[in-house]
């Protein structure tokens, strides 16, 4: 598996990614994929830096668009002072909410919840595990 998390939305790329693009990390998945069809791609988004649900769901489709086959979402937690701040903490219902969506949108496999991180059984998410919601 090849992973490179987005980690936010593009409105939020600039204050939580200094010095990244997140269209740069959009084909950077995008290529790999192209060079290796038969290696899954997977990113993730921490959620709770102030973005909105339908920003969430936009950078979804454009994963999907980008032939990305697997997607982490978890809470955001402010490690230390010196990083930006927890906004708001998503009700684990919206963590389940965007879990469906992803499935619908054709993710080979979703992890969603508010304690997810990116390697989260990852092992297991290769083949087929952890699908859905995650508390």
């Amino acid at each position: 598996m090849f992973n490179h998390n987005l980690e936010t939305v593009p409105r939020l790329y600039k204050a939580a990614r200094p010095g990244s693009d997140f269209e740069w990390s959009l084909d950077l998945l995008q290529k790999f994929k192209q060079m290796m069809p038969h290696i899954p791609t997977k990113s993730g988004l921490m959620l709770g830096l102030g973005e909105t649900d339908e920003e969430v769901i936009e950078v979804m489709q454009r994963m999907r668009e980008h032939d990305i086959d697997m997607l982490t979402l978890g809470q955001y937690l402010q490690p230390s002072r010196s990083h930006l701040p927890v906004q708001r903490f998503v009700h684990p219902d919206t963590f389940a909410w965007f879990a469906e969506e992803g499935t619908r949108m054709g993710f080979k496999n979703v992890a969603s919840g508010p304690l997810v991180r990116s390697s989260y059984h990852a092992d297991q998410q290769l083949h087929g595990g952890t699908d859905g919601f995650k508390p």
